[in-house]
């Protein structure tokens, strides 16, 4: 196992810059997940770490050994691709052996091997079995195993999960987890799933445009976002504009467009007058029957109400004419269409961003 140093990482094609001044120190051992919508150059920083992609720019260094013009071959890594892409002409057993046989390793060794991963993998005795046979769940942890053969130092995979239904994911994820833990290698993943990077990592780093927006784990970045960006990114926020009105002391009073004023934490230096953001999680608006007028109160009117089982999505029109998400439990009785409705939450709920989207919350 081996750690991974990104250095001031570029990439460029013709004038367009797919990755730009990427830094990032992946631990032995770690699971780092690059989260971001597509474009963002999260699969171009992975293959230029496997070596398929050559840097413009910067260093790629591997158990402190810099790879950054080493052929792929020669960087022990493991790669795991979305489409599995696995031979169809060959047994599951001769999937996994691929990698032993171009390395030259001895038959009974390589069968020693393929044995090993195929209980690993939840697929004992399975080995004859041909690809095309398996399910789309246990094609992937064929392509795994095949990528754990050769016991390389770091394992990355591009969005490996991607091709699969819902309920299979979901328990993919779990397996890629327990498999990561048990053998403690280092992994770098690429997805564009928030939920996935949330449960899969020890840290998340979240890119935008070839950049990176913020590194840390998944609690972090979820409830500290550095930017309005990673705010509405990772997990889903109401955005509330604004200007500042008043300060006092690290707390701000909010004029919000329609004329509902709010008292928001503001940890960073804002000035009266100055145009913000605030944003506040569905799950943590709270439908309330506290007066309309209290300074920590919103109102508006229950436009749409969608049962979603454990809980009930309601739309929710301000006098703004802006549209918020609640998410309540589905135990409590839902309020009609039209009703008017008061909505509170808890003052460290309501995060404040800056014009430029940056946070003035500490985060």
């Amino acid at each position: 196992m081996a750690s991974v140093s990104l250095q001031n990482l570029y990439k460029f094609y013709g004038g367009a810059v797919v990755v730009e001044d990427v830094n990032l120190m992946v631990e032995q051992g770690e699971f780092v997940v690059l989260l971001g919508p597509s474009g963002c150059g999260k699969t171009t920083t992975l293959r230029m770490v496997a070596g398929f992609v050559q840097p413009n720019g910067g260093r790629i260094l591997i158990g402190g050994e810099d790879v950054t013009y080493v052929a792929p071959r020669l960087r022990y890594v493991g790669m795991v691709f979305q489409n599995y892409a696995l031979f169809p002409n060959m047994t599951v057993a001769e999937n996994i052996a691929f990698g032993l046989r171009q390395r030259r390793v001895p038959r009974a060794d390589a069968a020693k091997r393929v044995a090993e991963l195929l209980d690993l993998i939840q697929l004992p005795g399975r080995g004859d079995n041909a690809v095309g046979a398996l399910s789309g769940g246990q094609q992937q942890r064929v392509a795994l195993a095949r990528a754990l053969a050769v016991s390389p130092r770091v394992l990355l995979m591009d969005e490996p999960l991607g091709a699969l239904d819902v309920r299979l994911r979901e328990d993919m994820q779990l397996e890629l987890t327990r498999i990561q833990r048990r053998l403690g290698i280092t992994t770098i993943l690429v997805t564009h799933d928030q939920h996935e990077a949330m449960t899969l990592a020890d840290r998340i780093v979240v890119m935008s445009d070839g950049r990176i927006q913020q590194i840390g784990t998944p609690d972090h970045v979820y409830y500290n976002p550095c930017n309005r960006f990673v705010a509405e990114f990772v997990g889903r926020n109401n955005v509330l504009s604004g200007r500042v009105e008043a300060t006092r002391g690290d707390e701000a009073l909010i004029a919000l467009r329609g004329g509902t004023r709010i008292r928001v934490p503001a940890k960073k230096a804002v000035a009266a007058g100055e145009q913000v953001d605030v944003t506040i999680r569905p799950q943590h608006m709270l439908i309330s029957d506290t007066p309309a007028g209290d300074p920590d109160t919103i109102t508006g009117l229950v436009e749409e109400h969608r049962f979603l089982g454990n809980v009930v999505h309601y739309s929710i029109r301000l006098p703004s004419d802006d549209v918020v998400l609640v998410e309540s439990p589905a135990e409590t009785a839902p309020p009609a269409l039209g009703t008017g409705v008061s909505l509170t939450w808890r003052k460290d709920h309501a995060l404040l961003f800056d014009a430029r989207g940056q946070a003035l919350h500490g985060g």
